[in-house]
């Protein structure tokens, strides 16, 4: 071999060792052991306290394991590295990519090129679209309505002046924090918010731009900082400043001694809601994903937690308080080698989801072989309430329910915890001031469903300058119907074109469809160009209204609904129904494995969010032969 060649050799086995170093590429075992899948994590920077816990769960979680390998690269708080970064990992042969954002929208298109070749998992905070295999996270709207709620507590009757320091403009968590903190304070009628500051999530940006703007501006009450870095830095420029007793609120908590509890007892921060990083639920359903396994959701929801100086009890008390709030009790783990029971009430026979939705849960049911006892409120909460109450009487290990209305379950929720029962909440959400009054959700993202749904639309409906739209709403206080209207209307309102003619309730059920589409043509005839209707069923009761009405649906109408049902798809095919947003009924065997997770111990993500379609017109004909509901 000529000393050329050798060189060559020699520096190219140098270059791969500097490799290793400058990207951290660690090996979970030692050396010799055969690697089946090597994964690549993309941190925008670790100078956040929270990213780096989210590498060391990561690498914690790795190392159980003989055949992972993991790589870590940080992009030094730059886009456009991180982005290269990505890249990068592809070109080492990742088998599936972890990437924490601080801006989605500078690295959709990247994310989007990697899911185009590999699985592709999202943390902390969302990408723009839904080009990613699975979203771990937290849900950032409600943390920002927590902490509205607790800066009005910490404020007092008197409330005050609030400046509120946000992260990377353009950010969805940016959005929905503030969204949800906004929500709170502003109707309060009490509080001011004076000023607003986007810190890019850090803390010497968060600092420099209180320190100035304190100079000039000193009547403050409060800061409400969208993560922790960014609120120390607030705490370092009111200390600079002069303001030693300003209270402040911050976001994204690390649970550890020198995290939060340190800045809470040492009077830094009033308070703070922790974001869990994921890390290990990250392998995990990394494996999963790899492993081809069924029923992986397309987001995981994490639940968060308020700290203040009151629970900053270090490591015991935190772990009490996790316990608690994840519903762990003696009652919850299986020791006994009979059947696991569950309670489980429906809400009603209203429409073909409910029906699939039900033979899912009763089928998968038996092949986990878990004894069900079930139950049907026929769409009365009163009888709801008395099912779930006789449940509790008997005794079972776990109820899970989908709650007709949000509202009116405080009661009945606390028996169930006083008991030491688990409650699931299935396909609907619940309002409740105690949200550890529930363990876990599964279903879908309704307000997301309303989103697509209005994306959708504004992308594909545009050719006239004025179009004028009527909605047909389900059963009125109820989740879907609450979600759907919501996410729909903060897309649409965007767009100048769309006007809102009316919006009907009914109750998801094929008539009611019907009826309110009669009503509708008796006040606008032909006027209507759109009908967003809440679900399959009553979309098909719209369209029997106006074909007997004489104009042809999907054709002189629009016709978008969500479902995605088979009956929706035999009109799309038919050309009848233009569009239409999944709505997954199929969830019999996630309830399962919650339930079998919660019996032998182990903690539930707060929202598990099913992996759901959008399916047009055009593809109705090729898709309906898969539909299984």
């Amino acid at each position: 071999m000529s000393r050329t060649v050798r060189g060559i050799m020699v520096l190219f086995l140098l270059g791969l060792c500097l490799l290793a170093w400058q990207y951290k590429w660690f090996d979970s075992k030692e050396t010799g052991n055969e690697v089946r899948y090597l994964i690549g994590v993309s941190q925008p920077n670790l100078s956040e306290p929270w990213r780096v816990v989210m590498n060391e769960e990561i690498l914690e979680e790795v190392q159980r394991r003989d055949d992972v390998r993991v790589i870590f690269m940080d992009a030094s708080q730059t886009s456009g590295q991180q982005a290269k970064d990505v890249k990068n990992l592809l070109e080492y042969g990742i088998d599936l990519l972890i990437v924490s954002l601080d801006d989605p929208v500078a690295l959709t298109p990247a994310i989007t090129e990697a899911y185009s070749k590999i699985p592709v998992i999202v943390m902390g905070r969302g990408v723009t679209g839904y080009d990613y295999s699975l979203y771990i996270g937290t849900d950032n709207e409600m943390m920002g309505r927590k902490a509205g709620e607790f800066a009005l507590e910490t404020l007092g009757e008197q409330g005050g002046r609030v400046v509120e320091i946000q992260g990377l403009e353009g950010s969805p968590s940016v959005t929905e924090r503030s969204m949800g903190f906004r929500d709170i304070v502003d109707n309060a009628g009490k509080v001011q918010i004076v000023r607003t500051f986007q810190a890019d999530w850090q803390r010497d940006k968060a600092e420099d731009l209180l320190t100035r703007w304190f100079a000039d501006n000193r009547n403050v009450d409060l800061v409400f900082a969208h993560n922790e870095a960014m609120a120390l830095g607030a705490y370092r420029a009111a200390q600079n400043s002069g303001l030693p007793h300003l209270d402040i609120i911050g976001i994204d908590g690390v649970n550890s001694e020198n995290g939060s509890y340190h800045l809470i007892s040492d009077n830094q921060l009033t308070g703070t809601f922790t974001s869990p990083t994921g890390g290990k639920e990250a392998v995990n359903y990394a494996i999963d994903i790899l492993n081809k396994e069924k029923g992986i959701p397309k987001q995981v929801i994490l639940r968060s937690q308020k700290i203040t100086a009151d629970s900053s009890l270090g490591a015991e008390g935190l772990e009490g308080d996790k316990q608690a709030l994840n519903g762990k009790t003696e009652k919850k783990v299986n020791t006994k080698k009979n059947k696991i029971v569950l309670g489980f009430a429906q809400v009603g026979t209203e429409s073909s989801w409910r029906l699939a939705n039900t033979k899912s849960v009763i089928e998968a049911a038996k092949e986990a072989d878990i004894e069900l006892i079930y139950d049907n409120a026929e769409q009365s909460q009163e009888k709801q309430i008395e099912i779930i109450r006789r449940f509790i009487k008997q005794k079972v290990d776990v109820i899970a329910f989908s709650p007709k209305t949000e509202s009116g379950w405080e009661t009945v929720l606390q028996e169930a915890k006083e008991a030491g029962i688990p409650v699931i909440l299935s396909d609907r959400e619940v309002n409740v001031s105690d949200d550890t009054l529930w363990t876990a959700y599964i279903g879908s993202d309704m307000t997301d469903e309303g989103r697509r749904a209005a994306n959708w639309l504004v992308k594909n409906v545009r050719e006239k300058e004025q179009y004028r739209m009527i909605e047909l709403q389900g059963t009125e206080k109820s989740a879907p119907a609450l979600g759907r209207k919501k996410g729909f209307d903060e897309v649409i309102r965007q767009f100048s074109q769309y006007e809102l003619l009316s919006s009907y309730y009914g109750d998801y059920t094929l008539q009611s469809g019907r009826l309110m589409m009669e009503q509708a043509l008796q006040q606008y005839g032909d006027q209507i160009d759109i009908v967003y209707s809440h679900n399959d069923d009553m979309a098909l009761g719209a369209i029997q209204a106006i074909e007997d009405y004489g104009l042809a649906p999907g054709k002189d109408m629009i016709l978008i609904s969500i479902d995605a049902t088979r009956p929706a798809f035999q009109a799309m095919a038919a050309g009848k129904l233009n569009m239409a947003v999944e709505c997954n009924p199929l969830l019999g065997p996630q309830l399962m494995k919650a339930v079998r997770d919660l019996m032998d111990g182990k903690d539930l993500p707060m929202k598990i969010i099913t992996a759901e379609g959008l399916f047009p017109m055009e593809t109705a004909k090729r898709e309906l032969h898969n539909r299984e509901f």
